[in-house]
């Protein structure tokens, strides 16, 4: 199968996203506090030694990484934040300046701008819409991630870790050959590493 064309796995993946976006907004509304629970559990994270990391700006109801920024931060990690530079292309991470104002991205998302100094990450932590045990992660459908992350783990080491509401968990997610697995996940109930592979 090509790249441009659509697999199963991609038909049963878009079934699932109108669904999965209505239950993680549910899941915010009735765990406030939950993006500060799960960074309270970082500590349980074994990503090795991470020197840069790449956080995310939510969108909808994606839980806030901004109190996993900070617990970052406080221990010297520098952070990136993604942009888009090109639809198929893999995700830049730039520094974000607090005082510089943020730009839209090649798809409309407030963005470091193209001037921010690029951060290559050790740990990159992604948004979702689900999880399974296994570290299959479903997301918005746009590929970024899967790119970047095969991008990353081509050129050297890097963790990849979802950030979720425990409810996000699925029995299973579809998997398609372009679909890149997480190294574990943290949610406001713990931390779960996953094997790949």
């Amino acid at each position: 199968m090509s790249e441009g064309q659509i697999s199963e796995a991609d038909l049963a993946k878009a079934a699932l996203r109108s669904e999965l976006r209505a239950h993680r907004k549910m899941l915010a509304a009735s765990k406030p506090d939950a993006a500060t629970r799960a960074a309270a559990h970082f500590s349980e994270v074994k990503a090795g030694l991470i020197s840069a990391a790449a956080l995310y700006h939510p969108v909808g109801a994606e839980m806030d990484p901004k109190p996993l920024g900070r617990l970052l931060q406080a221990r010297g990690i520098k952070l990136g934040w993604p942009v888009v530079t090109e639809r198929n292309a893999p995700l830049v991470f730039r520094e974000q300046d607090e005082h510089a104002p943020l730009v839209a991205d090649a798809i409309g998302i407030l963005s470091p701008p193209t001037y921010a100094p690029a951060v290559r990450p050790d740990l990159v932590v992604t948004p979702l819409l689900a999880f399974d045990r296994k570290g299959g992660r479903l997301g918005q459908g746009g590929g970024f991630y899967d790119r970047t992350i095969s991008a990353l783990r081509a050129s050297g080491t890097v963790f990849i870790l979802g950030l979720a509401y425990a409810g996000q968990e699925l029995p299973a997610i579809p998997m398609g050959p372009y679909d890149e697995r997480l190294d574990g996940v943290l949610t406001e109930d713990g931390y779960s590493p996953f094997k790949r592979g």
